[in-house]
């Protein structure tokens, strides 16, 4: 059974006659989309990222419900396996795709396929914006700029973007795969995408001062 892998591979992911576009949030029955709610989708993403593992309900608690919302978890997360199973046509007694271990979590048992041809990751390249020190800037009032540590990290960013899950991304930062950098900081550009939509920058002041990350290089304003 096939992993996500999140680096080199489209995040478009088929099992039976659905598929997933996780980038998106997205379900489709050859190639129909279908309808599917919010919480549903976040649920199947889980599952999806640990094909034939066991996602603990408590594990599905953290990921989709922050710490400080008041919510029944137990009525909220049953409905959302219910919602997901009628999507899918799955029938509990006899599932092919969720899987319930009581008391425990759910475990994905579909046969599970990537869409689309694996690419090699490309590195950044020099180009004449290497060497050259700029400022860090935002839109007014913004204090800081989301900066990824490396693509892997801004892939998986952009996807809890996506699936609006503001405790994937918490988690990214508490994790130190997203930076948060102060505006005005100085950075040094090392490198920059195929478009030059993105630059590889070493950050030459504050709290991450010698550590590289990507930023978008219409947040970057010459010195």
């Amino acid at each position: 059974m096939a992993s996500p892998n999140k680096s080199d591979v489209s995040r478009r992911l088929q099992f039976g006659p659905y598929s997933v576009d996780l980038r998106a949030g997205e379900l489709y029955k050859r190639e129909k989309k279908i309808k599917v709610q919010q919480l549903p989708m976040q649920v199947l993403a889980a599952l999806l990222e640990n094909p034939g593992e066991v996602v603990a309900r408590e594990e599905l608690k953290s990921r989709l419900w922050p710490a400080d919302t008041f919510v029944d978890f137990e009525h909220g997360l049953n409905t959302a396996i219910k919602k997901l199973r009628l999507a899918l046509g799955d029938n509990p007694a006899k599932p092919k795709y969720i899987e319930t271990l009581p008391k425990k979590g759910y475990r994905f048992t579909g046969q599970l396929e990537e869409i689309g041809e694996k690419l090699p990751a490309k590195p950044p390249r020099p180009t004449a914006l290497a060497g050259k020190i700029f400022t860090v800037c935002a839109e007014l009032e913004i204090e800081c700029v989301v900066a990824p540590v490396d693509e892997n990290s801004r892939d998986e960013w952009q996807r809890l973007i996506a699936l609006h899950d503001d405790v994937g991304v918490a988690m990214m930062i508490a994790n130190n795969r997203l930076l948060l950098i102060e505006v005005g900081k100085p950075v040094r550009v090392l490198a920059t995408d195929d478009r030059q939509a993105w630059c590889e920058a070493r950050i030459l002041e504050g709290e991450h001062y010698g550590k590289t990350a990507l930023l978008p290089r219409k947040s970057l304003r010459p010195q």
